[in-house]
């Protein structure tokens, strides 16, 4: 029996965006209905690790290419490419007809402990805290200072359009902290940005997000 025209394709969550300035060059695509497939080069390897684990843990599929003035500073490569997945994400999101909107993660990595919620509200808000006093002055890796993880979360959040709570319950191995952090948010983000089949239209009494 012919099944032709009885089936319908949901439409693709998928964006692609270049951002160019003076200071760094971002090529970036990600997939909200992905496996966790990831191509990630940034020229910051502790960076490069930590997308990876963003993408593994929420299912998206991301390709990332960047690199700028790291001679200077991490800073700008690092959060540029923070603003452009936060578009991205936010693009892909559509009109977030059907999503399950909110999402909530409790992510231990031995002795750190993180915990995220997620709303994909479109107002951009980001409440973060619980990071031990001096590890905004720690180098990770060699190369990334851990204040950079506020930095990436704030730029997400709000080119993402994004309500995030960001906790760190525990800790004291900064290295543990920063990927319990970026794994928690990356779970509940795929809560968040799952589609929900009982879900019809956008999930908001307004009707809008």
């Amino acid at each position: 029996m012919s099944t032709s025209g009885t089936t319908s394709a949901r439409p693709s969550r998928v964006a692609e965006l270049r951002r160019e300035t003076s200071e760094s060059s971002i090529e970036l695509r990600v997939d909200l209905d992905g496996t966790g497939r990831s191509s990630i080069s940034t020229t910051v390897p502790f960076f490069d690790h930590m997308l990876t684990a963003l993408a593994k843990h929420s299912l998206l599929d991301l390709d990332v290419t960047a690199h700028g003035d790291t001679d200077i500073d991490v800073h700008h490569t690092v959060e540029d490419t923070g603003i452009v997945l936060g578009r991205a994400i936010g693009q892909a999101l559509g009109d977030k007809a059907g999503i399950a909107r909110f999402g909530d993660a409790l992510v231990p990595l031995d002795e750190a402990l993180a915990q995220a919620v997620v709303d994909v509200s479109g107002r951009p808000y980001l409440v973060h805290s619980g990071e031990p006093a001096g590890f905004e002055h720690h180098l990770i890796g060699g190369h990334f200072t851990g204040s950079m993880v506020r930095h990436v979360f704030e730029a997400i959040t709000m080119h993402a359009g994004l309500t995030v709570h960001l906790t760190v319950l525990a800790g004291r191995d900064p290295h543990h902290i920063a990927e319990a952090e970026f794994k928690a948010f990356a779970r509940a983000l795929r809560q968040a940005v799952q589609r929900d089949d009982r879900v019809s239209g956008v999930p908001s009494t307004k009707g809008a997000l």
